[in-house]
């Protein structure tokens, strides 16, 4: 067990500006997601050009903070919005859902697709393996802000936060949605795949990730458990993600469509 130091959540002053680790983290995770994208376009055969990943990776910011801060306000933050609408704007102080991000990042790539008239399914596919670095770093901003915590526990890899041993279900997402999403989504889509097949593996492996997780993590206060005394908000909103991903992988498989994003 380690004894948690409550870093401070602010990277660098200079005067008035305040820069979190949190949002230094979503610009790591743009970052990656960027040079992986540029990466890929450049192998032999890719029908990406660098102008579309720099255009890609405009959109799916916008997704990502419209869509994630969105999604919060609305499944788990609806008692802040009544209570002080402006508040939906105040990103720096926590408050952002990874499944509210996951339906924005859908809005800006069908956009995306319909002006550059590509496949909506080629461009699904091309993105899945971006965002896992995203996500790591993202959990790592939540660590060092000492928010989402898990359980208490006495499993000797604890964090002690006030006294108490807890699971670090921030480092453990970190851990699954960021290291082991990546290599599992780099390794598979690092040659051709029928299409559907990579969105198909990411919605899959990340529902499977998060249900997993949320049995250690403490749920939101104004949310608790809704259902049996143990499922989670994450939980069901995982579900339908892992349902979705198996149906992608078997229609992927049995229809056999190449994928248009290699010559």
């Amino acid at each position: 067990m380690f004894v948690y130091q409550n870093p401070d959540p602010v990277a660098l002053a200079i005067g008035p500006l305040h820069v979190r680790w949190y949002g230094l983290m979503y610009l790591v995770g743009f970052a990656a997601a960027w040079w992986l994208a540029r990466r890929r376009a450049a192998r032999p055969g890719s029908t990406w050009t660098p102008l579309d990943v720099d255009d890609l990776i405009f959109y799916l910011a916008l997704g990502v903070i419209l869509g994630g801060r969105l999604g919060w306000m609305f499944f788990y933050g609806t008692e802040r919005l009544l209570a002080d609408p402006a508040s939906v704007v105040r990103i720096w102080e926590g408050g952002m859902s990874f499944h509210g991000g996951l339906i924005g990042v859908i809005v800006a790539l069908v956009v995306f697709a319909s002006r550059r008239g590509r496949s909506i399914v080629d461009v699904f596919d091309f993105t899945a393996p971006l965002p896992a670095i995203g996500f790591g770093a993202g959990r790592i901003g939540n660590f060092i802000n000492g928010e989402l915590w898990g359980k208490p526990t006495d499993v000797p890899w604890a964090v002690v936060v006030d006294g108490v041993p807890l699971h670090a279900s921030q480092l453990y997402e970190a851990f699954l949605e960021g290291l082991v999403l990546f290599v599992i989504m780099w390794w598979f889509t690092a040659k051709p795949r029928a299409r559907w097949a990579p969105s198909g593996l990411f919605l899959v492996c990340y529902g499977v990730f998060r249900f997993a997780v949320e049995f250690v993590r403490v749920p939101d206060e104004n949310r608790g458990y809704l259902l049996l005394g143990w499922v989670t908000m994450g939980q069901l909103l995982s579900l339908p993600m892992i349902i979705a991903g198996l149906w992608m992988l078997a229609a992927a498989y049995r229809r056999g469509q190449p994928s248009g994003n290699y010559a």
